[in-house]
C-alpha cells in the first residue's frame, strides 16, 4: 500500500519552507500534499518518492512525523462515482478515517486517499474493481 508522511509544524513563517528544503537537498521529490492549519501548528501530508527515507531524515532533523499506509483508489471522473465509492465502504462497514482527493486527469479520473482503520478485504476489493475502480499500490502512485 502507498504510505502517506504525514509532519507536524510550527504555524510560524519559514517552517514550511524547512520542510522543503530538507526534502530537496536529499533530492526527495513531493509527488502531491495537502496542508491543514490546526492553530499553534499545521499538518502536512504528502506522498515522496522516498517515504522511509523522508521520514527518516525529517525525525533526524526534529520534525513530528509519521508514515501511514493508505488506500489510493483511482476513480473515473464522473459525477456520482464518490459517492458509489463511499457506499461502497458504507456497506462493507469500512471506517475511513480521513480523506482527501482531487483530479489528475479532467474528465478522465481523479484519486481518492483514505485512511481507514482496519484493512480491507478480497471482497471490498473486488466490489471496488467491479464498479470501475482502481487500488493503486506504492509504485502506481510514485509513477503519476
Amino acid at each position: 500500500m502507498p504510505k502517506l508522511l504525514s509532519v507536524f509544524i510550527d504555524n510560524r513563517p519559514g517552517r514550511l519552507e524547512s520542510v522543503t528544503k530538507i526534502l530537496t537537498e536529499q533530492n526527495i521529490n513531493i509527488r502531491a500534499f495537502t496542508i491543514q492549519d490546526r492553530g499553534d501548528s499545521g499538518l502536512m501530508k504528502m506522498f515522496v518518492d522516498k517515504s522511509e527515507d523522508a521520514h527518516l531524515i525529517l525525525a533526524d532533523r526534529g520534525f513530528a512525523c509519521a508514515l501511514k499506509e493508505v488506500l489510493v483508489i483511482s476513480v473515473p471522473d464522473k459525477p456520482g462515482n464518490l459517492h458509489r465509492l463511499t457506499a461502497i465502504m458504507t456497506e462493507n462497514s469500512v471506517n475511513i478515517a480521513d480523506v482527501f482527493g482531487f483530479i489528475l486527469e479532467p474528465d478522465q479520473r481523479g484519486l481518492c486517499c483514505m485512511e481507514i482503520k482496519e484493512p480491507i478485504s478480497k471482497s471490498v476489493r473486488e466490489s471496488l474493481v467491479e464498479s470501475g475502480f482502481t487500488i493503486l499500490t506504492d509504485v502506481d502512485v510514485n509513477q503519476l
